[in-house]
């Protein structure tokens, strides 16, 4: 079955707006696990607009499964990274204006220095990731500074206006997630997946995990975390089944 990762930064968004101990991204991660995500994902982001140091440091303490640590590739966070040591680092492209995460990373244009910041990483024990588009040459320059894994940003196909847009990304996707094995690397997707878009992208052979906040989070509002996340992984398993059969979702 594919993986669900759960990103509780938003929890943390929603504390942080009025400055108070509540609510807890450390409680709402305890709960999205006993629901069944396999891995957690918070994103340290170098403005410290929603998760903090201090949830970092609980997570790993408290978690039964892994921490997936987005962060930007910069030499502060690759120090705190090296400190908290996660199991999965996912570094990002990040600009203080942006509301979220707005494209994959440019690894080809960085190469230099993304080798640096890989080899560091992988000294510490930490699976690296890089969070790209699904182009053939970030993927073979995400193989290139030694990534063993990458995450595909799915924002285009979850945010296509039209279904003929959106059936033109998800074959973006399916040629990329291809490419990437056949290169010997793992694939993990995310960014815009929703309860009503996730199918197809869980129906992609060869996607072994998918990182999927904001929707859960909003759902949780209103059913709670455990079902939020029991929803979410509901709608993956359709999507899996589809895979396995041979039928498009």
């Amino acid at each position: 079955m594919i993986k669900l990762g759960v990103n509780v930064d938003h929890v943390a968004t929603i504390r942080q707006a009025r400055g108070t101990r509540f609510p807890d991204p450390v409680l709402l991660a305890a709960l999205a696990e006993g629901a069944g995500a396999e891995s957690i994902t918070v994103h340290l982001r170098e403005d410290r607009r929603h998760i903090q140091e201090r949830d970092v440091k609980i997570l790993l303490q408290t978690i039964e499964t892994r921490l997936n640590l987005e962060m930007a590739a910069t030499g502060e966070m690759v120090s705190l990274a090296c400190q908290f040591k996660p199991a999965d680092c996912c570094l990002v492209p990040e600009r203080r204006e942006e509301l979220t995460t707005e494209g994959g990373l440019d690894v080809k244009g960085h190469m230099d220095h993304l080798i640096r910041v890989v080899e560091r990483l992988s000294r510490s024990q930490i699976r690296v990731s890089l969070f790209i588009d699904p182009e053939l040459e970030q993927i073979e320059a995400a193989r290139a500074v030694g990534a063993r894994v990458v995450e595909f940003h799915t924002g285009r196909y979850a945010e296509a206006a039209t279904p003929e847009t959106r059936r033109q990304e998800l074959e973006k996707i399916k040629r990329a997630v291809q490419q990437a094995r056949e290169k010997g690397v793992t694939v993990h997707a995310g960014h815009g997946l929703a309860y009503h878009n996730v199918q197809a992208i869980a129906a992609i052979d060869g996607i072994e995990e998918l990182n999927i906040g904001h929707a859960i989070v909003a759902r949780a509002l209103a059913v709670g975390m455990d079902r939020a996340v029991r929803d979410m992984l509901e709608a993956m398993r359709l999507g899996y089944q589809a895979r396995l059969s041979g039928i498009r979702p």
